[in-house]
């Protein structure tokens, strides 16, 4: 039903969805319950108020019509799944809690799963601090090992992290967005000292955005490894050119409204076929 869209993305960012797409060729039927898994983006934190989770605005599993997510969009194809939209994730959780999150959607017996997961692993205090990446890989083993114990059928979704440079890129020359990074500690190992141009600071956010895009090739290489239950947006995500209208004025960060509905229709574009399958 639902046609690809053509790829935005940078040559670097081709190869986080090597090898998947020939695995969703085969169209998919609707999902009966679905459920959103990862950090604060997949709990629409900031899209609707002051430092609050709008999960109604979720990109994955939220009902407001106007953000268009895979759960409205899934819906109109089986009622089945209507009412049936959970959302695990939590805001601050990073690749350690995926695990956690993975079993409660097990236990609802969801047959359909989203997983938007990373970005917290990389935004902390310091490089030294962030997840190495063989770590982030064996925790997303583990999930997938979860679920297909529990739920054989299930498909997965693996949506690509932002790119954080991109971030930095649009907010460092507005002075509000600058301000909010620095007040409240945003992501400090991209976003501390927006405005220095010191080779030690472009070095730095190079390598942050290095670890980025190995999270999702992992994420990618597990999801292939996985088979074709499991399928990835490709890097839509990572290399889709955002602007400060895509991220909440609440801090500068987390997408808003907007940005909320570019990521369902990037990941929702690039992701499975599906069926209506009454």
């Amino acid at each position: 039903m639902i046609g690809r869209l053509a790829p935005v993305l940078a040559a670097a960012v081709v190869l986080t969805g090597s090898g998947t797409a020939a695995q969703a060729a085969a169209a998919q039927p609707a999902p009966e319950v679905m459920a959103a898994l990862g950090d604060s983006i997949s709990t629409g934190f900031n899209a609707c108020g002051w430092y609050v989770s709008c999960t109604s605005r979720s990109w994955s599993a939220g009902d407001n019509t106007a953000v268009a997510s895979h759960y409205t969009r899934l819906s109109k194809l089986s009622g089945t799944l209507q009412g049936h939209n959970l959302n695990y994730a939590v805001p601050g959780a990073t690749s350690a809690d995926l695990l956690g999150q993975m079993r409660k959607a097990v236990a609802a017996k969801a047959d359909y799963v989203t997983i938007l997961i990373g970005a917290t692993d990389a935004c902390v205090r310091t490089e030294q601090a962030m997840t190495p990446v063989a770590t982030y890989r064996r925790r997303l083993e583990a999930a997938l090992s979860e679920l297909r114990a529990g739920v054989p059928q299930a498909r997965v979704l693996f949506a690509s992290i932002p790119d954080l440079r991109r971030l930095w890129q649009a907010g460092k020359d507005n002075p509000v967005a600058r301000t909010f990074w620095t007040v409240g500690r945003i992501c400090p190992t991209m976003l501390a000292d927006p405005s220095s141009m010191k080779k030690a600071d472009v070095e730095r956010r190079a390598r942050v955005r290095a670890r980025v895009m190995a999270y999702n090739r992992a994420a990618a290489e597990v999801c292939a490894a996985y088979g074709p239950q499991c399928d990835t947006d490709g890097g839509a995500v990572f290399g889709y050119p955002f602007t400060l209208e895509h991220v909440s004025k609440w801090d500068f960060f987390h997408p808003s409204a907007a940005g909320q509905r570019v990521l369902a229709a990037q990941t929702f574009g690039h992701g499975f076929e599906w069926i209506d399958p009454r």
